[in-house]
C-alpha cells in the first residue's frame, strides 16, 4: 500500500464547438501549470492523470504524472467508478482528488498544507466545498470499495462523510482553494486578471475574448459604495470577503445551493424565486428593473436553466456566458442573454463559480493594497 499522498486527477472533454475548444485549451494549460507545482511538493508520492485528451499525454508525463488515456465521452464517464478503480489498481491509502482545472490558482504552500493534513489524520476527508467540491483529500478505508461513489465529483465529500463516517473538515477560504475554471466567465476573470500561470497566460495571448462587460463591472466594484447585485448560489464566505475588502453595498439573493450534490437537478426539484418572478413580470420588465437596483449584476444563470428545465447544449450555455446571444439556439436563453447584454448596467452571467471563486478572484484583484 502506498503510504504517501497520491494525487488523482481526471480531465476529459468532448468539445463540439469553438467555445468548448477554448475551454478545453485553457483547462489543459492550467492542469500543466498545476503539475509543475505538484513536482515541488515532496509528500506527493505520485500523480495519476486520467484523460481522454491525447495531446495531454506527453506534456503531463514530462511533468512526472503517470497518465492513463481512455476514449470515454463525458456521457460515458462515471467519476465514482473510475476513482475506485484507480484506488484499487494502485493500492492507494491517502488520496488527493481533483479535476483537471480544479483550483488552477492553488499555491505550492496550499498543496503542502493539504498533504500535511492528510498524512496526520485517519478516517478523514478534507474538501474546499461541502456541497460542490472541486477537490477532496481523504483517507481510504477498507469499506470504500463496498459503497457507491457519485457519478460526478461535486458530492464526493458528502458521500465519504455520510456513508463511510469520515470526519469532514473544510479547507480555508482563499483564492487558490476556491477559484475553478468551470465556465467561460471564469476564463474572462482569469484572462483579465493577474493571477494565472505561465502556460495558461500563453494560451490567453492567442484568444480573442471580449472583456468589456466584465471590465465595466470591475469598475463598479472598484468604486465607493455602489450597489452590486449577486443572484444565484451565493455563499456567505464570498459575501464576507466582498464586505471585508471592497467598499460597496451588496444586494444578494441566494438560492438552490447544493442543487447538484443533493440530487435536486436529477430529481427535477430545482425551483427559483427569480424564475417565478420572470414568469410573472417577463424578461423585459426584469432587465428594466435592474438599473433601479444596482450599478452592476452578477447572475448564476444555471439556477434559472434548471428551474425552467431547459435542455441546453454546453455550447448554448457557454455562448450565453460570453454574451454571444445571436449564436444561442434556445429561444428563451437567446432572449435572456440579449437583454442582459443590452441592459443599461453591466450584467455578468455564469455558473456557480461566478458567484464563488470568480467573485473571490475579482475581490482579491481589486482590493486596495494596504
Amino acid at each position: 500500500m502506498k503510504m504517501g499522498v497520491s494525487a488523482v486527477i481526471f480531465e476529459g472533454s468532448n468539445p463540439r464547438s469553438q467555445v468548448e475548444n477554448i475551454m478545453a485549451d485553457v483547462r489543459q494549460a492550467a492542469l500543466l501549470d498545476n503539475l509543475e507545482k505538484m513536482k515541488q511538493v515532496k509528500c506527493i508520492e505520485q500523480v495519476y492523470l486520467h484523460t481522454n485528451r491525447p495531446e495531454l499525454v506527453e506534456p503531463a508525463k514530462g511533468l512526472g504524472a503517470e497518465v492513463s488515456l481512455n476514449s470515454l465521452t463525458t456521457e460515458q464517464f462515471h467519476f465514482g467508478n473510475q476513482l475506485k478503480a484507480v484506488i484499487k489498481k494502485h493500492d492507494l491509502n491517502k488520496v488527493f482528488c481533483l479535476n483537471g482545472a480544479g483550483c488552477p490558482l492553488i499555491t505550492v504552500s496550499e498543496l503542502e498544507m493539504i498533504c500535511r493534513k492528510l498524512t496526520q489524520r485517519d478516517q478523514f476527508v478534507y474538501t474546499n466545498n461541502t456541497q460542490s467540491a472541486d477537490m477532496v483529500a481523504f483517507t481510504v478505508t477498507q469499506s470504500l470499495q463496498d459503497i457507491e461513489l457519485p457519478a460526478m465529483d461535486n458530492s464526493l465529500a458528502l458521500t465519504l462523510r455520510d456513508q463511510l463516517g469520515l470526519e469532514m473538515e473544510l479547507m480555508p477560504h482563499s483564492l487558490g482553494l476556491l477559484f475553478d475554471i468551470d465556465t467561460p466567465t471564469d476564463l474572462l476573470v482569469l484572462g483579465a486578471g493577474p493571477f494565472c500561470g505561465t502556460r495558461t497566460r500563453q494560451v490567453f495571448k492567442n484568444l480573442d475574448l471580449d472583456y468589456s462587460t466584465l471590465e465595466k463591472a470591475k469598475a463598479v466594484l472598484s468604486a465607493e459604495y455602489e450597489d452590486v447585485l449577486l443572484i444565484g448560489r451565493v455563499g456567505a464566505p464570498v459575501i464576507g470577503r466582498l464586505n471585508e475588502l471592497l467598499k460597496l453595498r451588496l444586494r444578494v439573493f441566494s438560492e438552490e445551493r447544493g442543487m447538484k450534490s443533493l440530487g435536486r437537478i436529477e430529481n427535477g426539484q430545482v425551483i427559483s424565486l427569480l424564475g417565478l418572478l420572470l414568469e410573472h413580470s417577463g424578461l423585459n420588465n426584469f432587465f428594466n428593473y435592474l438599473p433601479e437596483l444596482a450599478r452592476c449584476a452578477f447572475i448564476d444563470s444555471r439556477v434559472l436553466m434548471y428551474h425552467y428545465k431547459l435542455e441546453l447544449s454546453d455550447s448554448d450555455r457557454f455562448l450565453s456566458d460570453l454574451g454571444c446571444w445571436r449564436q444561442v439556439e434556445n429561444p428563451w436563453l437567446r432572449d435572456f442573454t440579449r437583454l442582459a447584454v443590452e441592459c443599461a448596467i453591466p450584467v455578468v452571467l455564469g455558473g456557480h463559480s461566478l458567484v464563488s471563486g470568480s467573485m473571490w478572484a475579482l475581490c482579491d484583484e481589486l482590493a486596495p493594497v494596504c
